[in-house]
């Protein structure tokens, strides 16, 4: 709850922040524009449930901002996070200065606050007062881009639209400080004309005389609270900071263990994130902590208590990677006992491996048909042709394999040399993906005719390829290091695989497949002939299908 409240609060006031800039930025039409789009922005914002809604949403937004800050038990953080922070509490302290006097006046004062009146006072009487605002302007806009960020950039549909945002992001508010500027050069050409200050300010009804010196006073009381009261409850929340861990430490540590035998003391309370941060243990975490985007999620294995539950949110997040019930979001738990965590993601995972993906990512036990496809003599072509040129080939080769993988339903595991790995029936049953390895071998062996065609001038003799398919149970999931992490499988049916395609060489076929693969496809494979093999590391022979050319299997619709 206390997650959604800040993101609505924070969502409330970028709509206002956006509405106000979009307003600003009409002053590169005319003054006049200004003037009229700022009507119905104020009977909005300035209307009851419009006022409570903006200044319920800037309350809300600093204390949960402050209170976010002192749940933590250590302010190690990455450096946008740290700017986002240091800017959201600066923006009560500048604006303090910019909404008392204008929406402060004419609320309790009367003064029609304009935008003749502002720009009037901060580009012809006080420009520093401009500057300032004009900077103001550039910190919220940038403290609500950048939670935005942190929020939608989880969102499986961001990396298609970053660009297009970014762009939004960096025009509105240079159409804005534009269109400002435009509008104070209109004021101040005004100005110039005798007599148009004098009426401006009648117009405003500004206090005369007597009055003058009672509405600065008034804005300069309540400007004071705003920002001596943000200043206090800062420092409430350092204080409350270091009484906290004096009281924790009393009530004695706990020790984590990382892999590769390090271990950490921490006091109750403190989130393994934390730990991992404050002892600098790298640990990814592209959401910052907030428990949204999974990354930071681990392995816990000994505990000398049980675990605290895990919140309805972070429930709903492991629910949704599929989560074994020893996996935990590490920036959402706080141990009250001794454990030991293996952190399961690299650090430098990106926002991608927070959507809510294939169930199979952290492992589990499947039956697939695994293809492997390998080209014949290549090392022969190799060092008889330049460097480039192998390069040249074999970037065709993979692409045009590739492609055809990717088209029949098939996931393209890896390239392996001059070889190609894919993996069938991932999602859609095992029959389903025998069809489509099938499927695949047929447009391997027929893109293959036509990149020989292709690729003619650039070859002494015609590209060969040698293809096994076998359909097995195997054990599938995200395995490998750092960027190297994929999606892949392992088990005795991706080993009898790989020697189906060998066992090509000694048939002079191009395609070997196991006669249950094709039983299991419903494929009539009659008319190829079979063969009883020997296969290591199993005690009965195996029944297989030799096909010489793949091309020749029967057509399959997908």
């Amino acid at each position: 709850m206390i997650g959604r409240l800040r993101l609505i609060s924070g969502l409330v006031l970028f709509i206002y922040v956006t509405t106000h800039l979009l307003n600003h930025a009409l002053g590169l039409y005319s003054l006049d524009a200004m003037r009229a789009a700022l009507v119905p922005l104020e009977a909005v914002w300035r209307s009851p449930p419009g006022t409570v809604a903006l200044y319920g949403a800037l309350l809300t937004h600093v204390v949960l901002v402050l209170y976010g800050l002192y749940r933590r038990r250590d302010l190690r953080m990455p450096a946008r996070e740290v700017v986002q922070v240091v800017m959201g509490l600066s923006v009560p302290l500048l604006l303090a200065g910019h909404a008392i006097p204008t929406r402060g006046l004419a609320e309790f004062l009367a003064v029609d606050d304009g935008y003749d009146f502002v720009l009037l006072n901060i580009w012809v009487f006080s420009p520093r007062d401009g500057i300032a605002q004009a900077l103001l302007t550039g910190i919220v806009w940038l403290h609500g881009c950048l939670g935005l960020y942190a929020w939608l950039r989880l969102k499986p549909w961001f990396r298609a639209w970053a660009g297009v945002l970014f762009a939004v992001a960096l025009l509105v508010p240079v159409l804005a400080l534009l269109g400002f500027v435009e509008g104070g050069r209109t004021v101040a050409r005004f100005a110039a004309a005798p007599g148009w200050i004098e009426a401006t300010l009648g117009d405003s009804n500004l206090p005369t005389d007597d009055a003058i010196a009672a509405a600065v006073a008034f804005a300069d009381f309540w400007t004071n609270v705003v920002v001596y009261g943000t200043l206090a409850l800062i420092a409430v929340v350092i204080v409350g900071r270091q009484i906290r861990s004096v009281v924790d430490r009393w009530r004695g540590l706990i020790e984590i263990a990382y892999p590769g035998g390090r271990q950490v003391k921490i006091e109750r309370g403190t989130s393994v994130l934390e730990a991992s941060r404050r002892s600098g243990v790298p640990h990814a975490s592209v959401c910052g902590g907030r428990g949204r985007c999974s990354t930071c999620r681990v392995r816990v294995g000994w505990t000398e208590r049980d675990l605290p539950p895990p919140s309805a949110e972070e429930e709903r997040v492991l629910r949704r990677i599929s989560a074994p019930p020893n996996v935990r979001l590490a920036c959402q738990l706080r141990p009250v006992g001794d454990l030991d965590v293996t952190p399961l993601l690299p650090v430098d995972s990106g926002a991608e491996r927070g959507h809510a993906g294939a169930t199979y990512r952290g492992g589990s036990e499947r039956e697939i048909a695994i293809l492997f496809a390998d080209l014949r003599s290549f090392t022969r072509f190799a060092e008889q042709k330049l460097p480039y040129d192998v390069v040249f080939v074999l970037n065709r080769y993979f692409a045009t394999m590739g492609a055809v993988v990717e088209r029949c339903g098939g996931h393209l595991d890896k390239f392996i040399g001059d070889g190609v790995m894919a993996l069938f029936g991932l999602d859609v049953g095992i029959e389903r993906g025998c069809l489509q390895a099938l499927a695949a071998a047929r447009g391997m062996a027929e893109e293959l005719g036509h990149l020989n065609t292709a690729l003619a001038h650039d070859l002494d003799s015609p590209l060969r390829l040698g293809i096994g398919i076998h359909a097995g149970p195997t054990i599938v999931g995200e395995m490998g290091y750092a960027r190297t992490m994929s999606i892949t499988a392992v088990g005795d049916a991706v080993n009898i695989a790989s020697r189906m395609e060998t066992m090509t060489k000694d048939f002079g076929a191009q395609l070997v497949v196991s006669e249950d693969t094709a039983r299991r496809a419903g494929v009539d494979l009659s008319r190829f002939p079979t063969q009883k093999v020997d296969v290591r590391g199993r005690t009965e022979a195996m029944t297989v299908r030799v096909i010489t050319v793949a091309a020749d299997l029967p057509e399959i619709a997908l």
